[in-house]
């Protein structure tokens, strides 16, 4: 019997017995079609597919750029059309039973470049050394330190808000940053957040907290942080869409690989639990060995 024939009868079997809508079974026989085409341009058949097959199958579809989430529903289509041929004892196996289904990738994290964070920096320090009045110079200070602090140790942004004045260690060279869970890291600051950190310290009230604010926690909250550092963008002439406190966690993560650093180097500094969660930024490292193989590799092209 052809693949046309066999996806006929599974579908009669699935309105028959199952009662499927007719959209159900509509995108069925689109699904099965493809995929009986796919199999015939091969020299195959529903009959004679073996896992090979279907695993190929799944590499075309995401050759064409299909998502994740469609091609696990077509691998679906195909598991119940197979057990459908093994349960008529069209074949005796069934060769999707072994076969992962397509995974979502994760998304790519957002990330400025180098000349972008410079510029919400130098904006902010303008910002911050302007003329205005007391209340509006105070909050362009620390939304200059606050930033510095962000792009120079990675930390989430529920940490740098609730830092403690205690946290800041040997003279603002290093920061004790309390994290998920409760756990303790220790991250180096540069020199540029050093200063301002200093800076920032010798003009505060006494208090425990390192961004003071009169609301019920006592400290800057992340929302507040977030809308000031959307409007800086704007001033510095970036979309403010495009930027947002962990937008910052991910480029000071991204530029220290670019750099050559360690991965379980960057894993320390973020705070991550797991070396997966730092792999979303392994994009970096491709693209770096990449050039590096580019530039090196005696029979790669010259320009």
């Amino acid at each position: 019997m052809s693949s046309a024939h066999l996806v006929e009868a599974f579908l009669e079997m699935m309105s028959a017995e199952r009662n499927a809508a007719p959209n159900t079974l509509e995108a069925y026989r689109r699904d099965l079609t493809d995929y009986a085409g796919f199999l015939a341009a091969r020299g195959k058949s529903a009959e004679t597919a073996g896992r090979e097959q279907v695993v190929a199958y799944l590499a075309f579809l995401d050759g064409q750029g299909l998502a994740a989430s469609s091609a696990a529903r077509r691998l679906s289509a195909l598991r119940q059309f197979h057990k459908f041929l093994c349960a008529d004892q069209v074949r005796p196996d069934d060769p999707t039973r072994i076969v992962a289904s397509p995974r979502r990738r994760r998304p790519l994290p957002k990330v400025l470049g180098v000349a972008e964070v410079d510029r919400l920096l130098a904006t902010a320090e303008a910002g911050a050394n302007a003329e205005a009045p007391e209340h509006k110079r105070l909050a362009a200070r620390r939304l200059y330190v606050l930033l510095e602090l962000l792009y120079a140790t990675g930390m989430r942004v529920s940490e740098l808000v609730s830092l403690r004045r205690a946290a800041v260690m040997r003279d603002a060279s290093y920061l004790s940053i309390t994290g998920k869970g409760n756990k303790e890291r220790i991250v180096p600051v540069n020199d540029r957040a050093r200063d301002a950190v200093r800076s920032w310290v010798a003009t505060l009230p006494p208090g425990p907290w390192l961004f003071p604010a009169g609301g019920e926690d006592g400290y800057l909250s992340r929302q507040v942080f977030a809308r000031d550092l959307k409007g800086l963008a704007g001033r510095a002439g970036i979309a403010s869409a495009r930027v947002a406190p962990h937008v910052l966690r991910h480029a000071f993560a991204s530029h220290l690989l670019q750099g050559g650093a360690d991965l379980r180097v960057v894993q320390t500094l973020l705070g991550h639990a797991d070396i997966s969660t730092t792999q979303i930024y392994t994009h970096v490292l491709d693209e770096k060995l990449r050039t590096l193989v580019e530039q090196h590799h005696p029979l790669a092209e010259k320009s």
